[in-house]
């Protein structure tokens, strides 16, 4: 007879639970089945899957009375003495469960002393328990430690295991073994860790760093900006002994993320950014080098090698973030994955994400759930990431009771199915111990996992600011607080580990280091180390555009056909859906030139070209497998298994070169991602495609802060793809417009590449012109929705073998100079409804130009396609956005009442708006029809 299975399921959950924690049995009367059973699980094997009810041979009552028992153990003929030891077993059992549920609220986390009203269900009087029952032999095979031992002993081990500097969450997983394993590796060493000395005095050298580091400053840069890390110093440390761990057991790259608390002390401690670089930006002694670019110190990333206690080598990357806090998140991590990727650690095992968050900002920004939710999907895994909130318990004004709903700053995160620790900063051996809990439980469960370091802000929330203006009792307190360090080397003295001498030693040596490095920032001849575009990025360039090159884009005809035919091969058993497989049927038509070319066949024309030149592609967005509008169709179901093909893996089936991944209804987040991940990965595709370019608003602080403003803030490149869907179909003010003008209005320095194209063959040569240029700067494209199947928006073969993306597109009929009597510039769709307008008409005296390309705006080629005119003729910008959004105002505010300095300049457009468009269809209707109307009206 097989071992039987039981399910966890609500039925029977707690009965299940209490079974395996107490051995309400006598273990040589179960039968054998059972007996192997319990010693697997308790083993940590959870196999209960399926297959047992109540109501099955397998019932509560067989358990307990199994065929062939020498003694019933439940029922009425069980003796007295036997209910009475099952009742107290079970109440224990109920009383330590509640110690791993809810010890946590009387764990010592806060370094000030606050502490909390004991839960009734933590008190052993709430079992009727009595004095007479404390020294009473329990058992206690199922907690860690001996089989049994007395009450007493069992609460005092669960309070040391629970309730001393370590507060522990974790009874909200919902698998059993994932709870058994953390509840034993925290109850076997009462949740402590036993050092050497030598760790402990690496532990008090790096709190050494942190405190003279931080004391340093405030002396020698008075009232100057560093939001210094002093009350939460601890965490110099907790980064060492993790990155020392991590490195120790495989890691090879650790991502971090952070905001500015406390960035210039792990700059300097951990990244080993040279100290005189710090205080030369200090003292600002460079004004001439960051004359609209560059950032405050306390923005700025760094990358590093470490090499471990043991000799392997781990290399840091401290990403560079604004002040938007948390917004760094998902664009660590997606720089995580990128690494992933390239190096084939497909088993999430050789990197790492540490990210560390503020308490007020982990509870308070949207982004942060965001970030969390993308842990366990395929498309985004990265093999868990390590959160460590330094826990301030206030933002910079607001207080933990008005800044969060919850109990924890955390509690967001029990989301997850993951532990949360909270520990006190100021005990450092604790925060050992939650350091090696966290890595051991990422390394086996491949899972985020969450440490809550208690700490506080010494200073205010800068250094010329007054914390106890609104936090007076709080900062009395912390003004006679001894520091992380005195306390911790108090205990080393005691423990008689290190010396006074040593320690003074050991101070002396950090300030003089000090010394020496801010004497070095001060010499005249600095030389100021300049950051170049090195490692992934060596050959690329950014920099102006005149610098661009323009690489040939055209693919050879008879490769196109091959691609294409490649592309609507399935296997032999797929069973597409109809429109699908006659999507595909068109295709192979397009391949063989008895159909033009539509923007899909285009588009999926060219992934084909770059991964056949095996050049990695990354795309990700709400729908971008299928296609919001079903003109994709990357990745085919089969119609009756459901189970999925990706055409483009006939191109190249090597893993790791086509992603194509459906994100979740995420846009900050996501687009955060793919921005990081494009930051190690220049010499692929990476895009970001919005369901409706309208909600590209929702990532705003992605595209201000990282995308358009990194190279001048950071001299960081990125050659991300924005694919964002527009175009005024009366589709109302949320599905019309992935507003043109706030990327304009970020355009400066070329810093972004901005561009509407209006044919497949375009969209075919922009995708490969992006992967091929070395010159690299993020790729803004307004790609159509009406015109994926516009009749005449097609293109053909011979059109993508040849030639390059056109910045502009002169009129397609031949006008002479002297019949021109106004030239129209336009871009995107509106320009297909002018050239019907146009032919309508039957007139010839107007000229359409569309610009492909509006930045880097394509000056120079107009000003020779538009030489031969005379000055007098008028320039009319013709747009469908209102007239205070769309490209007008930028061309207005570059061009003035004269474009190219020559040709009188209006707009034709809807007036000015303070939403996109109208809700109406019909009203759409007559407002284009009248933009159109007037746009061939000549006064």
């Amino acid at each position: 007879m097989s071992s039987p299975v039981i399910p966890l399921n609500s039925q029977n959950l707690v009965f299940v639970e209490q079974l395996f924690s107490s051995y309400l049995f006598d273990r040589d009367s179960v039968s054998p089945e059972w007996r192997e059973y319990f010693d697997t699980v308790k083993n940590g094997d959870d196999r209960l899957t399926s297959g047992w009810s109540p109501e099955s041979p397998f019932s509560a009552r067989s358990m307990f009375n199994p065929p062939g028992a020498k003694t019933p153990m439940l029922g009425h003929e069980a003796p007295a003495s036997r209910l009475d030891e099952a009742s107290r077993q079970e109440r224990l059992d109920q009383l330590i469960r509640n110690y791993r549920v809810r010890g946590h609220i009387l764990a010592s986390i806060d370094p000030l002393g606050s502490t909390r009203s004991s839960p009734a269900e933590l008190d052993p009087a709430f079992y009727n328990f009595q004095e007479s029952d404390f020294d009473r032999d329990v058992s206690t095979s199922w907690v860690g430690g001996p089989a049994t031992r007395t009450l007493r002993g069992i609460i005092n081990w669960l309070k040391q295991t629970y309730c001393r500097s370590i507060g522990a969450q974790f009874m909200h997983i919902d698998s059993l073994q994932v709870r058994h394993w953390l509840a034993q590796r925290m109850e076997e060493s009462g949740n402590r860790i036993k050092l050497a000395r030598d760790e402990q005095i690496r532990i008090l050298q790096r709190l050494s760093d942190a405190v003279v580091f931080e004391e340093f400053l405030a002396k020698k840069f008075v009232g100057a900006k560093s939001f210094s890390l002093e009350g939460a110093e601890s965490l110099i440390p907790l980064l060492d002994m993790a990155i020392e761990k991590a490195g120790n057991e495989g890691v090879r790259e650790i991502v971090i993320g952070m905001a500015h608390r406390g960035r210039l002390n792990v700059l300097a401690n951990i990244m080993k950014k040279s100290p005189r670089t710090i205080f030369r930006e200090f003292d600002d002694a460079d004004p001439e080098l960051y004359i609209g670019r560059g950032d405050v110190k306390y923005h700025l990333g760094h990358s590093a090698n470490w090499e471990t206690s043991r000799g392997n080598s781990v290399h840091l990357s401290l990403c560079f973030n604004p002040s938007h806090l948390e917004f760094v998140n998902t664009v660590a991590l997606g720089r995580m994955r990128s690494k992933m990727d390239r190096y084939r650690d497909f088993k999430r095992e050789r990197g790492a994400t540490i990210l560390i968050h503020g308490d007020a900002a982990f509870a308070g920004e949207g982004i942060v759930q965001e970030t969390l939710n993308l842990s366990e999907l395929a498309g985004y895994r990265t093999g868990g990431t390590i959160h460590i909130i330094v826990n301030n318990q206030v933002g910079f004004t607001t207080t933990p009771k008005e800044g969060r709903s919850t109990t924890y700053a955390t509690d967001v995160a029990k989301m997850l199915q993951i532990p949360i620790f909270h520990v006190n900063g100021e005990d450092p051996e604790a925060v050992a111990q939650v350091v090696t809990l966290a890595l051991d439980f990422r390394k086996k469960f491949k899972r985020d996992v969450v440490i809550d370091m208690y700490c506080y802000r010494r200073r205010g929330h800068n250094e010329g600011d007054e914390p106890a203006f609104t936090q007076p009792v709080m900062y009395k307190e912390i003004r006679k607080h001894a520091t992380v360090y005195e306390g911790y080397l108090e205990r080393l003295l005691n423990l008689r580990g290190i010396t006074r001498d040593e320690a003074q030693r050991i101070e002396k040596e950090r300030r003089e280091r000090l010394e020496n490095e801010l004497s070095e920032a001060r010499r005249d001849d600095f030389i100021r180390c300049v950051d170049h575009w090195g490692g992934v990025w060596g050959g690329y360039q950014g920099g102006p555009a005149e610098e661009a090159d323009n690489p040939v884009t055209g693919v050879k005809r008879e490769k196109l056909t091959e691609l294409l035919n490649q592309v609507t091969r399935l296997p032999e058993d797929f069973k597409p859906h109809p429109k699908a497989k006659r999507l595909l049927e068109t295709r192979q038509a397009m391949a063989r030139g008895e159909e033009p070319l539509d923007w899909g066949g285009a588009e999926i024309m060219a992934l084909a070209s770059l991964l056949d030149e095996e050049r990695p592609l990354r795309m990700s967005g709400q729908d971008v497998r299928r296609g919001t509008f079903s003109h994709r169709h990357a990745v085919l179901y089969d119609n009756d298994t459901g189970k999925s093909f990706i055409t483009l893996k006939n191109i190249i089936d090597e893993r790791g070169y086509v992603n194509i991944h459906n994100s979740p209804l995420s846009e900050a987040g996501v687009l955060g991602f793919e921005y990081g991940y494009s930051l190690d990965c220049p010499e692929g595709l990476t895009i970001w495609e919005a369901q409706f370019g309208d909600f590209v608003n929702a990532a705003q602080v992605i595209i201000d802060q990282f995308i358009a403003s990194a190279e001048d803030k950071w001299n960081r490149l990125s050659s991300l793809v924005m694919l964002l869907p527009h175009g005024f179909e009366g589709q109302g003010p949320e599905h019309s417009s992935a507003r043109i003008e706030r990327f304009l209005n970020l355009a400066a320095d070329d810093n972004i590449q901005v561009c509407q194209p209006t044919t497949p063959a375009q969209m075919f040569h922009l995708l490969r012109r992006q992967v091929l240029r070395r010159w690299k700067k993020p790729l803004v494209v307004m790609t159509p929705k009406s015109l994926l199947r516009h009749k005449e928006c097609v293109s053909t073969l011979e059109d993508c073998a040849e030639g390059r993306f056109q910045e502009i597109l002169p009129d397609r009929l031949e006008l002479k100079t002297e019949e021109v009597k106004q030239i129209l510039l336009c871009t995107g769709k509106v320009y297909y409804e002018l050239i019907q307008r146009r032919e309508e008409l039957g007139i010839r005296h107007s000229m359409i130009v569309r610009v492909e390309q509006l930045y880097p705006f394509p000056t120079l080629q107009l000003e020779k396609l538009l030489a031969d005119f005379p000055a007098e003729i008028p320039v009319n910008w013709v747009q469908e956005e209102p007239s205070n959004m769309g490209a007008w105002g930028f061309l207005r505010i570059r061009f003035g009442e004269k474009f190219l300095g020559k040709f009188p300049f209006e707009r034709i457009s809807r007036p000015a708006s303070a939403s996109p468009a109208t809700g109406s269809s019909a009203t759409h209707k007559m407002e284009q029809d009248k933009l159109l109307t007037t746009a061939f009206e000549l006064e």
